[in-house]
């Protein structure tokens, strides 16, 4: 064999043997794994990755979080029921990350950040607020500002076919607040009364604060729950060493 097409073979045998065995690097070019749990390290690693993150991988099977996609949602409120359907939600790519926490030992993980986040798509809605009844549908739109949120995870450590360690979520909680403001666009209210639609959504933003305690969660339940499952397809793929330069606890 001349030289030229066993050095050829040679690369090709090597390439497939680290493919094999999970050596080839995995991770996007985006994560900067930290040679420690420090907040300063870890907060500004996740800071920078969110962005192209939120974008999706695609040839990791790692959908897209912004923006996404609601197909369709319904929301049981006092008195009215609002489905909420072909809506997309977007500005995670903005988000800011306030702290981060990783226990390795613990098997505990705790990200809170802060985001303006869009809420745009058609709505139907049938019930009653107060005096006024509702039978409207249209175009909405849900602006949230300064939405802080606080997630918490226990994690654990598992290993692929190949032998390689992976993080993998045992579960989590979160909790959140709606920030500064919460307002609503909802066209249409009241079919043919542009006057009495004006009136209710200007009480509809007057008490943003109520309203957005029950208008509010299932949408975040829905991001959170995307989000979660998101986060979990990345660790299935990506091993622990590509993501933390920390040896896994004994």
């Amino acid at each position: 064999m001349e030289p030229r097409s066993f050095l050829c073979c040679a690369v090709v045998s090597l390439l497939i043997f680290c493919l094999r065995n999970g050596h080839a690097k995995i991770a996007p070019d985006y994560i900067h794994p930290c040679n420690d749990t420090s907040r300063e390290c870890l907060v500004e690693a996740t800071q920078f990755a969110i962005p192209e993150f939120v974008k999706g991988i695609p040839e990791l099977g790692v959908p897209t979080l912004d923006p996404f996609t609601i197909d369709q949602l319904s929301i049981p409120l006092s008195g009215l029921k609002v489905t909420f359907y072909k809506g997309k939600v977007s500005g995670f790519r903005k988000c800011i990350v306030d702290n981060v926490v990783s226990e390795l030992e613990k098997r505990y993980f705790g990200l809170e950040f802060h985001c303006n986040l869009t809420i745009k798509g058609q709505y139907g809605a049938v019930g009653r607020i107060l005096l006024f009844p509702i039978n409207g549908e249209g175009d909405a739109k849900v602006k949230l500002t300064n939405l802080r949120m606080k997630v918490d995870i226990n994690t654990k450590y598992v290993k692929d076919e190949n032998g390689l360690n992976h993080f993998a979520l045992r579960n989590y909680k979160y909790s959140f607040d709606y920030g500064d403001r919460v307002s609503f666009d909802l066209k249409n209210l009241f079919k043919g009364s542009q006057e009495l639609s004006d009136t209710v959504l200007a009480f509809l933003n007057d008490n943003w604060k109520s309203v957005a305690e029950e208008f509010g969660k299932p949408i975040v339940d829905y991001a959170v729950d995307l989000a979660i499952r998101t986060i979990e397809k990345f660790f299935a793929v990506v091993p622990y060493e590509e993501l933390v330069n920390v040896p896994i606890p004994e």
